[in-house]
């Protein structure tokens, strides 16, 4: 008869392969999203007539606009840059066919929010993408500041209730897995999205609403001052693409492979390395060094 202590050990063991096993299943259905959350051909028109997109201009905001007008719906394109958002809902309009409205908003006025719902309120939406935020400085410094607003899902979310359906997507930052120096209150503020759209999800996904935080890390968008794209930083458009494929994984998703294993690897790394001055200053002359060829490489092309 075996001896409690071999039961033990043995049920442990067995425990340990099954948790592991789990483990490698989920990294699994992240490698395969067609496949383990796929999308109905008719899914976002399903939700509504009209997509709304905050932060438009340009970017992953951008992207969000002509993906969901690939998928057939209408977008409302909101941002500060009239002139931008004409010439994008030109583009839009001649690629796709699709109706877009241009609403021009700056986000850092009170009363912004009521003249935005006065102009949305006739309008069946379906979609809603989070992408309003402001990184002050391109590069790592010790104080930064963001201000994130989630007044527009307090516009949009009664109709989508009343209906029984439709997508929120609000977009964090990968950055905010952990207290992250030199993005201090960035990295802060974007927690609070992170776990805002999680509480809505948990109180309206019995309403037939999907609700997701989108955690990118490297974007090359102006924020990053368009940093060359590799394994790590992908262009909008790719990012966007990807990020659409893990709509049903669940209330927050990285986006993208990539971003997923950078994130591992970010969490697993002991604070004392992390921390380290070194390798905040390493950080630093990193991307300082990063937007610079980028910035040579975009004189040269230009001359």
């Amino acid at each position: 008869m075996k001896s409690l202590l071999e039961v033990f050990f043995t049920s442990l063991g067995g425990a340990v392969v099954v948790y592991y096993g789990v483990k490698l299943l989920l990294v699994t259905k992240m490698l395969y999203p067609k496949m383990w959350f796929p999308l109905p051909k008719s899914f976002f028109s399903s939700m509504g007539e009209w997509a709304v997109v905050t932060g438009a201009s340009e970017g992953i905001g951008r992207e969000y606009a002509f993906a969901l007008a690939e998928q057939g719906m209408n977008v409302v394109i909101m941002s500060r840059t009239k002139a931008t958002l004409e010439q994008l809902a030109k583009e839009i309009g001649e690629a796709t066919s699709r109706t877009v409205k241009v609403l021009v908003a700056d986000f850092t006025e009170d009363k912004v929010f009521g003249d935005i719902e006065e102009q949305l309120k006739d309008l069946n939406i379906g979609v809603l993408v989070n992408n309003v935020g402001m990184l002050p400085s391109n590069v790592p410094k010790r104080f930064l500041e963001d201000t994130d607003l989630d007044q527009m899902c307090k516009t949009l979310l009664p109709g989508m209730e009343n209906r029984g359906k439709g997508v929120i997507i609000n977009v964090s930052s990968g950055i905010a897995c952990i207290p992250f120096p030199m993005y201090s209150l960035y990295a802060a503020s974007k927690i609070f999205v992170e776990r805002f759209s999680q509480g809505l999800q948990a109180e309206y996904k019995e309403k037939g609403m999907l609700i997701q935080a989108v955690t990118p890390f490297g974007v090359s968008t102006r924020m990053i001052g368009y940093q060359a794209t590799d394994m790590v930083t992908l262009s909008p458009r790719d990012f966007v693409k990807s990020s659409l494929q893990y709509l049903r994984a669940g209330d927050r998703t990285y986006g993208s492979i990539c971003h997923m294993f950078l994130g591992w690897l970010i969490r697993s790394t002991p604070r004392k390395i992390l921390y380290a001055d070194s390798v905040l200053n390493g950080l630093q002359e990193y991307v300082e060094k990063k937007q610079a060829k980028t910035r040579s490489i975009s004189t040269l092309s230009v001359a």
